[in-house]
């Protein structure tokens, strides 16, 4: 009986070890995109069943110097 459950454990860590595995990104040092002028569009799309839902589209500057500026208040001072 204490070898069966042995035997369950190791095979719950070895799935776990290998979506861990197969789960990793191809490039892990890329995020995001390149830099650049102009925007990204980007859309939210969600459905809550028959009738109801939302879409949203919004830009954000592909410049991160542009896009860091959207977090600083307006009455901001230096």
């Amino acid at each position: 009986m204490e070898y069966g459950l042995l035997i369950i454990i190791g095979l719950i860590a070895l799935a776990i070890g290998a979506l861990a595995v197969l789960g990793q990104r191809k490039d892990p040092g890329r995020l995001g995109s390149d830099p650049g002028e102009g925007d990204h569009i980007l859309e939210s799309d969600y459905q809550s069943g028959v009738g109801g839902g939302n879409v949203t589209r919004w830009t954000v500057p592909k410049d991160p110097q542009a896009y860091a500026k959207r977090f600083v208040p307006r009455n901001k001072t230096k």
